[in-house]
């Protein structure tokens, strides 16, 4: 078994882990390839079960693997989605009647399930963006290539949108931005906030993350050219599925 060229005063078990995750990125070991179990591993490099263990669990903490009961551990190979945060939101994406996951996804097939319309009281925080807590909730689950990548909640003010296709499960081309310049309420701006940290039980379950795998968690808001907040947006990422891409000028 070969391994890529290491410094040799690593641990063994960080060691066979990286010889591992060569061969995954090199794509010697592909999408759904089991990879050598604990047995194979300890008679390989003559090594303890919990070393083994612990190479393995390396990999699954990374995002590159994830155990199945009784199966064994295997390879979680995925290209990440590069998200531009500029280019999804532009005028011209959704504007244009596209949903600004296709700037995400570039062709790559991608559904919407778990989808949940209703009206409710935004949490605090929320209704304080929005100036108020009753809201129209949209709730959505998306995974690209069969893989569930992100859950997204997003709040409007209800008296803003009530009886309008926001409301409906299917908003139709491009999206809830489209349906909200239709109603003269077109977001011209946008903030987010970035952070990262371990997903609930809730968010582990619906994502499908392997154990120790961090999200991103993205909050934004668009508010239309006076200023107005027209809608406060919560998204929850698998970190091992994306790429960040933000564009600044000097």
């Amino acid at each position: 078994m070969s391994e890529s060229p290491v410094p040799h005063d690593l641990p063994i078990y960080r060691r066979i882990a990286d010889g591992l995750r060569a061969r995954i990125l090199s794509g010697e070991l592909r999408d759904g390839d089991r990879l050598p179990g604990e047995n194979a591993l300890m008679a390989d490099y003559s090594i303890a079960r919990a070393t083994a263990r612990q190479a393995l669990a390396v990999l699954i903490n990374e995002g590159l693997a994830v155990p199945k009961r009784g199966s064994g551990v295997y390879v979680r190979s995925f290209k990440p989605i590069r998200r531009h945060g500029s280019r999804r939101l532009s005028r011209e994406q959704w504007g244009e009647g596209r949903a600004i996951w296709d700037a995400d996804t570039r062709g790559r097939p991608f559904t919407v399930d778990e989808v949940e319309v209703v009206r409710e009281q935004a949490p605090e925080e929320v209704a304080r963006i929005l100036g108020g807590p009753d809201a129209w909730v949209r709730r959505r689950r998306y995974s690209v290539d069969g893989r569930p990548v992100q859950l997204a909640t997003s709040y409007f003010p209800a008296q803003l949108v009530e009886g309008s296709p926001v409301t409906l499960p299917d908003t139709g081309p491009g999206g809830v931005y489209a349906r909200l310049a239709d109603l003269g309420l077109a977001p011209a701006h946008f903030t987010e906030e970035v952070r990262a940290r371990m997903p609930a039980p809730r968010e582990t379950e619906f994502l499908g993350l392997p154990g120790g795998t961090p999200v991103i968690v993205i909050a934004r808001t668009a508010y239309t050219s006076p200023g107005s907040p027209v809608e406060h947006n919560e998204m929850v990422l698998d970190s091992a599925a994306y790429v960040l891409q933000y564009d600044f000028d000097a």
